[in-house]
């Protein structure tokens, strides 16, 4: 039997049904696309996660942030949404400083930073400035960042009254990331504020770099996922002026960029720009140890992280890119890199690297790399392989290197690896072995402990890919660290971390390199300024690298103190001074040299300033070695000039000038001979007194046509010159300036295509 439904209750079912079916179709739809516009329209950020709860991790006490701060995370189609709401009422300054890419100044800002595995191996930084500036970053071995890349993402911020807002949208081709399960992925997720006035930092969730750990403290976040594919590519061409030789050159190549799903890149390079538009700074290197320098190459910097290998000393590393196209092996300058390519990925929980790249010519390298690295949860594990054939010398370099990272726990870091290296040259095979284990144990928000141990053998080489600053080491150290976050309100400083640590390092001979003590305080000021003391205590020991492998030399007790201070801008003004005081190389403790620098900088506006620092050294009893088991001590003076001038012209002009100028002499006092008993033994041997002079001067004008496309125009000159005989650090500093090894205007072109 039917009954009869009464009108308006069909009218209510009707209703009830469209709903139903709206609700259904909205679900059904993609999530709406965000405006990057700066302005928070509450329609374009519906069901994204809200997030307010920002807490003080500068200084580091976990107290809710003193201004409000609220975000927004959505996952869309197009990529990663964020949106920043930070509340700045008239009463508390705001700055709006310009900042270059990639430049660090104390302004008004805010990081988001992600772990697209939510793994801790490998994070991204992206900072935006109230200006509308950014910086971006690669983060690797917990909180080591790198600027040196540079991403395509999009950004904007707007200002009220009452603060300031920021959106960002990150593609999701931004990097290589596993696979997703179940139409969600799970990232790591830190965002912060940072105050520029006072230096505050607030942040989601309470997790700080300068704690041992900090990628693997980032929070979960469970998302919808999506994947995008790009194939991008980037001609450059270039011509060069030498105004020394009177000569033109031409070149071009371009930078490929593919990423056909989600867990896959594909780059490569073809014949690779070397022309500097990014110039090295001044380095007079008298020392036994390699000077290190960063890579600025797109190809080199794009997605680089996974091939991180560190060995926990200095900058070693088992793949130093800036050997590719360095000094070529049969002497005639910079090898010339035909082309090079990089694979990088993921398969389940096994994240992969491939990397190779060839040098033309008969001394032309060919280098190749494998990077492994599988997540076990609270383990990893990890193989890097290396290979350089160096025809010219006839010689092959085969390096195998295992990482393995540990967290059992909240408190406890245990990260371990080995290296082996194995040099074929002339037909004759020399092994080498080494291994670095660190414990890094967070006993509370105030104490933490650290222990390193390092050993390398004799044999050991890993700088025909990679660098190592030495072999032949056995190293041990102790820390423990105390934090200071909760100071008096009425005290200058907002905190203290203090460093105490006791070093000790032989060779692997047994051969006594190093007994120190050591003590760092580093110091946040409530007006947003940095301090750090250093102070360092070495008992008597040895020197095995000075003679170059003739003989080792026994160093005196001697020690360090330094002081670092770094004030942001007030007013027209900003300013970063340093002093130091140390003993000497010969004498230790009896006779003092000393440091001093004062770099200011004075800001005719917000987009335009100026600095100009000046570095005075005196080093007395340095020594300097002549030849085989030869020394020289000397009395030695420097200055150096660190000037400039930044112009951000608009949003898409820079114009920026580097001048850099060294002048130094050193007097003998004595030349010495190392003897079987490893003292210095004088003698009459001739030892010349010499000077130093050297230039770096560049102009860059900078126009950017559309991200990560530019024009470069760059004016440099520069030269070196070293003269046998004494002549003082003043009259080279001004001698300098006339310097003119090289002389050249560049003009480069590089615009993406992005299919």
């Amino acid at each position: 039997m039917r009954f009869p439904v009464p009108s308006h209750a069909r009218s209510r079912g009707q209703r009830a049904a469209r709903v139903l079916i709206a609700s259904l179709a909205l679900l059904a739809l993609p999530a709406l696309a965000v405006e990057v516009d700066g302005h928070i329209d509450p329609v374009e950020w519906q069901g994204a996660r809200h997030i307010t709860d920002f807490r003080k991790v500068q200084p580091l006490n976990g107290e809710p942030g003193s201004l409000p701060t609220e975000a927004w995370v959505l996952s869309t189609p197009e990529g990663l949404a964020i949106a920043f709401r930070c509340i700045q009422p008239p009463g508390v300054p705001r700055t709006h400083q310009r900042i270059r890419r990639d430049e660090q100044a104390q302004v008004d800002r805010v990081n988001l930073m992600v772990d697209f595995d939510d793994d801790g191996r490998t994070g991204y930084n992206f900072m935006v400035t109230l200006t509308d500036d950014i910086n971006d970053a690669v983060i690797t071995n917990e909180s080591r960042f790198n600027t040196d890349w540079d991403g395509n993402w999009k950004h904007a911020a707007s200002e009220d009254a009452q603060g300031w807002s920021v959106e960002m949208l990150i593609p999701w081709y931004i990097a290589p990331m596993r696979k997703a399960v179940g139409g969600e992925r799970t990232i790591g997720l830190y965002l912060d504020r940072v105050i520029g006035s006072t230096g505050e930092r607030d942040a989601w969730p309470v997790a700080s770099f300068n704690k041992p750990r900090f990628l693997s403290d980032f929070t979960p976040v469970t998302l919808p996922a999506y994947t995008q594919s790009l194939f991008a590519v980037t001609p450059y061409v270039v011509g060069i002026r030498d105004q020394v030789h009177g000569r033109n050159t031409f070149d071009g190549g371009a930078d490929i960029f593919w990423k056909p799903n989600g867990q896959t890149q594909l780059t490569a390079t073809i014949n690779p720009d070397f022309g500097q538009v990014e110039s090295d700074d001044l380095v007079v290197n008298f020392g036994a140890e390699e000077t290190f320098f960063t890579d600025k190459r797109p190809f080199f910097t794009e997605n680089q992280g996974i091939f991180d290998f560190g060995l926990l000393i200095d900058n070693s590393q088992l793949i130093y890119t800036r050997r590719v196209g360095g000094p070529a092996d049969d002497g005639n300058g910079a090898g010339d890199v035909t082309g090079a390519l990089k694979l990088n990925g993921s398969v389940g929980a096994t994240r992969y690297g491939v990397m190779a790249a060839q040098e033309s010519g008969d001394a032309g390298r060919t280098f190749s790399a494998l990077r492994l690295i599988h997540d076990f949860g609270t383990q990893t594990l990890g193989m890097e392989a290396t290979r350089v054939e160096r025809p010219w010398l006839d010689r092959d370099a085969n390096v195998l290197g295992i990482d393995h990272r540990w967290q059992p726990n909240a408190q406890l870091t245990v990260t371990s690896n080995v290296v082996g290296s194995a040099i074929d040259q002339h037909g004759r095979t020399v092994r080498g072995t080494g291994g670095t284990t660190v414990i890094e144990y967070e006993m509370n928000q105030r104490w933490t402990q650290e222990w390193l141990a390092m050993h390398f053998d004799d044999k050991l080489d890993l700088n025909d890919f990679g660098y190592l600053p030495r072999n032949s080491l056995n190293y041990l150290h102790y820390e423990v660290r105390r934090r200071y976050a909760d100071l008096p309100a009425g005290s200058r400083y907002a905190s203290h971390l203090w460093h105490w640590r006791i070093i000790g390092m032989d060779n692997d001979h047994g051969l006594s390199l190093q007994r120190e003590f050591r003590v760092v305080r580093e110091s946040e000021l409530r007006d947003g300024s940095q301090e750090e003391w250093r102070l360092r205590v070495d008992a008597a020991a040895h020197d095995d690298l000075l003679t170059r492998g003739h003989g080792a030399l026994w160093t005196p007790p001697s020690a360090l103190l330094d002081w670092e201070r770094k004030s942001p801008r007030k007013g027209n003004w900003a300013w970063d001074v340093e002093a130091t005081l140390m003993g000497s190389d010969r004498v230790g403790l009896h006779r003092i040299g000393y440091e001093a620098m004062v770099e200011p900088t004075y800001f005719v506006n917000d987009a335009f300033s100026v600095f100009s620092g000046v570095t005075y050294q005196f080093s007395p009893d340095w020594l300097i070695w002549q030849r085989d088991n030869l020394i020289g001590s000397f009395d030695g003076h420097s200055i150096l000039l660190d000037a400039g001038v930044n112009w951000n012209i608009g949003n898409r002009q820079e114009l920026r000038v580097k001048l850099q100028a060294l002048g130094l002499d050193a007097r003998l006092l004595q030349a010495y001979r190392v003897n079987g008993d490893m003292r210095a033994v004088p003698v009459d041997d001739p030892v010349n007194d010499f000077s130093v002079r050297n230039l770096g001067f560049q102009i860059r004008y900078r126009y950017e046509l559309a991200p990560l496309s530019d024009l470069y125009v760059v004016y440099g000159r520069g030269g070196y010159a070293f003269d046998p005989r004494f002549d003082r650090a003043g009259t080279q500093f001004g001698r300098a300036f006339d310097l003119r090894d090289s002389e050249q205007l560049l003009v480069k072109l590089a615009y993406r295509f992005e299919l």
